[in-house]
């Protein structure tokens, strides 16, 4: 019986190589398989920069305003930009007396450029920018097409300008927007005081060239 013993424990002995090997097979598979599951499974997280131009008709106090924009930006997974913006205005407030022959007002103001992004993963995109800043505004002594033309009593404001844009994503490197926005200033103290504000409606288009998914997941396929 001994004998029948030592042979059955020598058989079982046999497979002990192949039973470590079969185990280090498996865990190879899973540590290959976990990799690729994950490389494949991970979430699209991208990011982009860009550089913004814009063009905008408005109102100031009742009168027709132009306006046009430069901005850059940094774009959080295709959900949020965050950046600076700097916005030029021309108003043709014809606005004469004693001391101004023509009285058109000019000016421009920047800040903190904010903008929550709907829809971002799809072709077209639903935004909300927020301009949070100031700048400075003042009459024109002259017309703004004389060389000479000076500026009279330049005044500070403080501006916030919320607004709604549509988004068209032309390709990975350019976007085009569309929106409307309403800008809100602090008062003036121009005297006459004409206009007391900058409050007014602006609506345009602008484009945007960058990157808009820098790291993004090429591998990535749907099933």
């Amino acid at each position: 019986s001994s004998i029948n013993q030592k042979s059955i424990i020598m058989k079982h002995l046999k497979f002990i190589p192949a039973y470590f090997l079969f185990l280090s097979g498996i865990v190879c598979w899973a540590q290959d398989s976990a990799d690729f599951v994950e490389f494949n499974d991970r979430k699209n997280v991208v990011h982009g920069v860009y550089l913004g131009l814009g063009g905008y008709y408005g109102k100031i106090a009742g009168k027709d305003t132009y306006l046009g924009s430069v901005k850059i930006a940094y774009v959080a997974n295709q959900q949020f930009e965050v950046g600076i913006i700097g916005v030029g205005l021309y108003s043709e407030q014809n606005y004469s007396s004693s001391s101004f022959s023509v009285g058109d007002l000019v000016g421009g103001y920047g800040g903190l450029h904010l903008e929550p992004i709907l829809f971002g993963k799809s072709k077209v995109n639903m935004s909300f920018p927020v301009l949070l800043g100031g700048g400075a505004v003042g009459f024109l002594d002259g017309d703004i097409d004389d060389p000479f033309t000076d500026v009279n009593d330049w005044e500070a404001v403080f501006v916030f300008e919320p607004g709604i844009n549509v988004l068209y994503n032309i390709s990975r490197y350019v976007q085009l927007e569309a929106g409307f926005k309403y800008r809100f200033s602090s008062n003036t103290n121009f005297i006459p005081e004409k206009p007391k504000n900058i409050n007014g409606y602006s609506v345009g288009l602008g484009i945007k060239i960058g990157v808009f998914n820098m790291g993004r997941n090429r591998y990535k396929k749907n099933i």
